[in-house]
């Protein structure tokens, strides 16, 4: 009997009727085991690898990951260095993680440089973390080893932080700000632009309350001692290890400035109401000048009515003939006292020699 009459003989054996679900069962039995032969061949290497490495995960999850279109490799890999470094995470937490759009390289990465470092860092706020900021492994690089932070920042269009001091004189200085990251303040913390403008801050309020610049340059530490005392870095991302002055150079006298500004100041608006007062002076000289011109014209006015008033005297024979003439002697007499005295008489001119 060879194989090819096997299933002859065995399917003779069923009673009629039964030889079709016989053989659908058969051809069914073959192709479940032809798949099985492939999902190994295809999974059989990360299934064998994660059981030698003491992080297994079963083909169930393996096929699992196929049909969710989660790149197995990439998990497997992970997840054995992840369970080798001693980072409490499971697979479903990766897939969860990367069907979300994580990072699941970066998380792993992140936490077991925390977890070497013996940074407090766990895998679900490592997700958070993540989401939250793009450069996780710069966060905890810097929460292991401190970084400096230059005030200015560079870039920033700035050289160096302005203030003056009580006596006027403006200082330039520099600073380094040596800082670490906090993961547990991470989220939500504010970042380094803050405790940038936060130092900047403390520097020129520091100088201003010095009451002559000399004594910040003998003692620049007294900047980093009064900003250090401020507590700067609270609600921030980071905890400040120290603040160096990197260097002071004296700027502008912006008090002798401001004097001399406030000088021309003063100057101008005295010349202004100098000028408004000679102007009220000239206004009111042309106004006397208008009134003795009103005045003169009515003693002219009033001169003209007295050859009137003496006609109408003779007629009316008021006024004779003597009378007018001793009004004239008395008139000419008055005409040469007034050029005797140089002055001329009233309504008459004075006599030039």
């Amino acid at each position: 009997m060879t194989g090819f009459d096997l299933p002859a003989t065995f399917l003779a054996e069923f009673p009629k009727g039964w030889e079709n679900v016989a053989a659908f069962l058969l051809v069914a039995a073959a192709i479940l085991g032809f798949l099985f032969i492939l999902f190994l061949f295809r999974f059989g290497f990360l299934w064998i690898r994660s059981i030698a490495s003491r992080a297994s995960v079963g083909l169930g999850k393996l096929f699992g990951m196929m049909l969710q279109r989660v790149p197995s490799t990439m998990v497997v890999n992970n997840y054995i260095k992840a369970v080798r470094a001693g980072v409490n995470v499971t697979v479903r937490d990766m897939q969860a993680y990367y069907l979300a759009g994580g990072d699941v390289p970066t998380v792993v990465e992140a936490t077991i440089r925390a977890k070497n470092a013996d940074i407090p860092l766990d895998w679900k706020t490592a997700c958070e973390m993540a989401r939250t900021r793009r450069d996780l492994l710069g966060a905890v690089e810097t929460s292991i080893r401190p970084r400096i932070i230059d005030v200015p920042a560079q870039g920033s269009g700035r050289e160096t932080i302005d203030a003056v001091a009580i006596d006027g004189i403006q200082l330039k200085a520099k600073a380094r700000v040596t800082v670490r990251m906090r993961l547990d303040r991470l989220i939500g913390g504010a970042m380094e632009e803050t405790v940038i403008a936060r130092v900047g801050e403390g520097i020129v309020s520091a100088i201003g309350s010095a009451h002559s610049y000399k004594n910040v340059l003998e003692n620049p530490d007294r900047i980093s001692k009064a900003v250090l005392g401020k507590g700067l870095d609270a609600g921030t991302a980071f905890e400040i290890v120290s603040i160096d002055i990197a260097d002071v150079d004296v700027g502008r006298n912006i008090g002798a400035e401001l004097q001399i500004n406030q000088a021309n100041a003063d100057k101008q608006v005295a010349q202004a109401q100098a000028e408004k007062r000679a102007a009220l002076a000239r206004a009111r000289e042309q106004e006397m000048k208008a009134d003795v011109m009103e005045n003169r014209a009515k003693v002219v006015l009033a001169e003209a009515e007295v050859p009137k008033a003496m006609a109408e005297a003779f007629r009316q024979g008021n006024l004779g003939l003597m009378d007018y003439y001793r009004f004239k002697n008395i008139q000419a007499d008055t005409q040469m006292r007034g050029a005797l005295g140089g002055s001329a008489p009233e309504g008459g001119k004075p006599k030039t020699s």
